[in-house]
């Protein structure tokens, strides 16, 4: 036992470490970005920026445009772990998603985090490469929640195309979600210009907000039909 402790102690001091680097490379990144551009900060800038090497980097990103997402995808990240425990209780599978989503918000509960997002969301409007990245993080994730309600609830039989459908109205409620929680952040910045970081984002309970009337939404907007004007 007396053995075991220095151990983990040193593990713990580890992982803290690279905690505290891992975000100071995404604070660092966003403000970067915002002030030059993403195109205007070279990698090599960022690590001297931190103090860290590029190995140092690479074991934790794996691309300038994955340090500028990591708000995103850290959300998603714990929204698979809440779908992972998530208890069914009869719930149809979007609400499911959404008690999973609210619960991995609710996770993010460094106060920094809603303005790491706001800076993120900011920068993907206006670098396409970011835009690529996160579909491509999009889609993994998609498939990871699919693997995730087939093992646990037994959904996803072949050719039932539901849970894929499911999870993609999950998504597109909280990109619309999303979408209107920054306007209403620059709505209250007054819409300054492109480099702008000033400003406090709104809070996280407007996000929460929103992506509740979003999903409220889907049900109704599956009933819209057309008619000739």
């Amino acid at each position: 036992m007396t053995a075991a402790a220095p151990s983990a102690l040193r593990e713990s001091l580890r992982e803290r470490k690279k905690r505290r680097t891992r975000q100071a490379l995404i604070d660092t990144a966003l403000e970067l970005f915002t002030q030059r551009g993403f195109g205007g900060v070279t990698l090599d800038e960022l690590c001297e920026e931190v103090e860290v090497s590029k190995r140092t980097f690479f074991r934790t990103f794996t691309s300038k445009e994955d340090v500028a997402m990591a708000p995103d995808q850290d959300l998603w990240r714990a929204f698979l772990g809440e779908l992972e425990t998530a208890e069914p209780d009869g719930l149809p599978v979007v609400e499911l998603g959404r008690d999973a989503l609210l619960a991995a918000l609710e996770r993010m509960d460094d106060e920094g985090w809603t303005r790491r997002l706001l800076l993120s969301r900011r920068l993907a409007e206006r670098t396409p490469s970011m835009g690529a990245h996160g579909l491509q993080f999009c889609e993994a994730t998609t498939q990871q929640a699919l693997e995730i309600l087939h093992r646990r609830f037994g959904l996803g039989a072949p050719g039932d195309l539901r849970p894929r459908l499911a999870v993609d109205m999950l998504i597109a409620a909280f990109r619309g979600a999303v979408a209107g929680w920054v306007a209403q952040a620059e709505e209250a910045d007054g819409v300054g210009g492109a480099s702008r970081t000033q400003g406090e984002p709104p809070p996280r309970h407007d996000l929460a907000a929103r992506l509740r009337e979003a999903i409220a939404a889907l049900p109704e907007s599956l009933a819209l039909t057309t008619t000739s004007t």
